[in-house]
C-alpha cells in the first residue's frame, strides 16, 4: 500500500511571536509614541503664531502689491458671483480660479471691505497652517520636540508671516496642499494600523484571496486628500503638479505596508486593492474644482459666460484663454526672479519682493523707511539647500520613507518651474515648498539626534542634537525679530533699514 505524505499547513504569521514583534515595529505609526502633552505643545506654538499674525493686521494702510487685484476681486465675487472690472464697468478677466478670492472675501464679510477685512482670512489660515504643520511633523517624527521645533520655524519664517498678513493667493495654495499631504499621512497610518490589527488578530497575509487581506474599509482620509487637492487646484493651477506625486505616495506607502505585513505579492495586491480608490480620487478633485466656479456658472455676467449657449463650453474657452495667458507671460517686472534657475534663486533669497514702501517721516528722524518685504527668515532659508542634500543622504542610508516624501513634495513645488525659463516668476511661487523644506531641516536634525535603525540609541548623541536644534530655532527667532520691521511696514530710520539689506541691490 502506498502512503501519501501530507505537508502540514504553514503556521499563520501571528503564531510566530518574533515575527509578529518585527511586523508590529514596522507597522505601528510613530504618532502612537507621542506623549499626552503633544496637543498642548502644538496649541502653544499656534497661539504664538496667531498673535504675531493678527497683531496690527490693518497696517500698512491701503492695498499693497497684488491686494489691488485679489482684495477687489474677492469683494465683487461676494457681490455678484464673478469678478468685476471697476474701471470699465464690465466683467473682469482674471486668470486664477476663484476659491482663494472667495476665502479672502469671507474675511471682508466679517470685518468689512477694509485692510483688516481682506487680510483676515490669510491670518486665520496662516495660523491654522502652523497648527496643522506642527501636528503633521509630530506624527511623522513621533516627537513632540521635533514637531514643536517645526511649528516654531514656520511661525517665525518671514515668507509665511508676510503672506499670512497679505491678501494674496499663495498662502491658501500652500494651506490646502499641506492639508492634503497631512490627510495622506493620516491615511498611511490608518492603513498600516489596519494591517497590524489583521496580523495580530490571527490573519495570514500568505493566504489566498480575501482571507489574505484585512476587512474592506473605505480610505476616508485618502478621499479627504482628494477634496483638499481639488481646493488647492481651485486656488492656483500649479497645484496640478502635486497630483502625480500624491498618487505615487499612496502606491508606495501601500506597497510598503504589505511588505511589512509579509504579503507575498505586495505590488500586485496594491494595484488590485487600491487602483480603483486612486482612480476615484480624480473625479473628486475635478468636482471640487468645478464647484469653485459655481458663482460664474449660476450667474450670467461673468467674463466669457456668454461665449456659448453651453456653460461648459464657455468655461472651457475661458480656461483655454487663461492657459494661453500663463504660457505667454514674459513681461519684465522689477521684482521678478531671474532666468531658468529661479527656484534656486528662491532658496538663496536672491530676489525678494517689496510689497509696500514709504519714505514718509514717522520714525523720529529726518530720513525714514517703511517697507513690507516678502523675505524668508535668512538663516532658515539658507539652510534649505544643505538640508535637502542631507535629507537625500540620510534617506538613502536609512531607507527612511519620510525623506522620500519630503523630497517628492519639495520637487513637486519647485521642479516644474525649471521648465518655464522665460516666464515671469516671483519668489512667492516658492510658498508651497516652504513646509516641506522645513521638514527637511527637521529630518536632518532628527537623524543627527537618533542612531540608525537597529543600533542602540546614544544619549550623548541625542543631547548634542537637541542642543543644536534648540540653538538653531533660537537663532531663527532672533533673526526674525531683527527683520520684523521690514515684514510689517514699521517706520524705522533709513540707516537701520539699510542694515537689513544684507544682499544690497538684490533686496532693494
Amino acid at each position: 500500500m502506498t502512503q501519501t505524505a501530507t505537508v502540514p499547513p504553514q503556521a499563520p504569521i501571528s503564531s510566530e511571536p518574533h515575527v509578529l514583534s518585527v511586523v508590529r515595529r514596522r507597522l505601528l505609526p510613530l504618532e502612537q509614541r507621542l506623549n499626552p502633552h503633544a496637543w498642548l505643545a502644538a496649541l502653544a506654538v499656534t497661539f504664538l503664531a496667531g498673535v504675531l499674525r493678527l497683531y496690527n493686521l490693518a497696517k500698512p494702510p491701503g492695498k499693497i502689491f497684488d491686494e489691488t487685484y485679489y482684495a477687489t476681486d474677492a469683494h465683487w465675487l461676494w457681490e455678484k458671483g464673478f469678478e468685476w472690472d471697476e474701471k470699465n464697468g464690465t466683467a473682469g478677466y482674471v486668470v486664477h480660479p476663484p476659491l482663494g478670492k472667495w476665502i479672502i472675501g469671507l474675511g471682508e464679510q466679517v470685518l468689512g471691505y477694509n485692510e483688516a477685512g481682506w487680510r483676515l482670512s490669510a491670518a486665520v489660515f496662516g495660523t491654522i497652517s502652523v497648527l496643522m504643520f506642527t501636528r503633521i511633523a509630530m506624527r511623522m517624527f513621533g516627537s513632540v520636540v521635533l514637531g514643536g521645533a517645526a511649528g516654531l520655524l514656520m511661525a517665525f519664517d518671514g515668507m509665511h508671516f508676510v503672506l499670512s498678513r497679505t491678501a494674496l493667493l499663495d498662502l491658501f495654495l500652500m494651506f490646502f496642499l499641506l492639508a492634503a499631504f497631512g490627510a495622506l499621512v493620516l491615511d498611511r497610518d490608518q492603513r498600516r494600523l489596519r494591517w497590524l490589527r489583521f496580523v495580530e488578530g490571527g490573519g495570514d497575509p500568505h493566504a489566498k484571496g480575501r482571507a489574505s487581506r484585512p476587512a474592506f474599509a473605505v480610505p476616508w482620509w485618502r478621499l479627504a486628500a482628494a477634496v483638499l487637492l481639488g481646493c488647492a487646484l481651485a486656488v492656483k493651477w500649479s497645484a496640478l503638479a502635486f497630483l502625480p506625486v500624491f498618487v505615487l505616495l499612496v502606491i508606495w506607502w501601500e506597497v510598503g505596508a504589505r511588505r511589512s505585513a509579509g504579503v507575498r505579492h505586495p505590488i500586485r495586491d496594491t494595484i488590485l486593492d487600491e487602483g480603483l480608490w486612486v482612480l476615484a480620487c480624480i473625479p473628486i478633485v475635478l468636482g471640487v474644482y468645478l464647484a469653485s466656479w459655481s458663482g460664474w456658472i449660476f450667474t450670467e455676467g461673468g467674463y466669457y459666460r456668454d461665449y456659448s449657449g453651453n456653460w461648459l463650453e464657455s468655461l472651457w474657452h475661458y480656461h483655454d484663454e487663461a492657459q494661453k495667458f500663463h504660457n505667454g507671460l514674459s513681461s519684465e517686472h522689477t521684482y521678478q526672479s531671474a532666468g531658468p534657475w529661479a527656484p534656486i534663486q528662491w532658496l538663496l533669497l536672491g530676489r525678494p519682493v517689496a510689497f509696500y514702501w514709504s519714505g514718509d517721516p514717522g520714525c523720529g528722524v529726518d530720513q525714514c523707511a517703511a517697507e513690507v518685504l516678502l523675505l524668508g527668515t535668512p538663516l532658515l532659508w539658507w539652510s534649505f539647500l544643505p538640508a535637502l542634500g542631507a535629507t537625500l543622504w540620510f534617506g538613502i542610508a536609512r531607507r527612511d520613507w519620510r525623506a522620500g516624501a519630503i523630497l517628492a513634495m519639495t520637487g513637486a513645488a519647485l521642479i516644474p518651474w525649471f521648465f518655464f525659463p522665460n516666464r515671469t516668476m516671483f519668489y512667492f511661487y516658492a510658498m508651497p515648498a516652504e513646509p516641506f523644506l522645513i521638514l527637511a531641516v527637521i529630518f536632518v536634525f532628527g537623524a543627527i539626534m537618533t542612531s540608525p535603525p537597529g543600533l542602540p540609541q546614544n544619549e550623548n548623541r541625542q543631547l548634542v542634537g537637541s542642543v543644536a536644534l534648540g540653538a538653531f530655532v533660537l537663532l531663527v527667532v532672533i533673526m526674525f525679530a531683527f527683520f520684523y520691521p521690514i515684514y510689517t511696514g514699521e517706520p524705522i530710520p533709513y540707516v537701520d533699514w539699510q542694515k537689513r539689506m544684507i544682499l544690497g541691490n538684490n533686496w532693494i
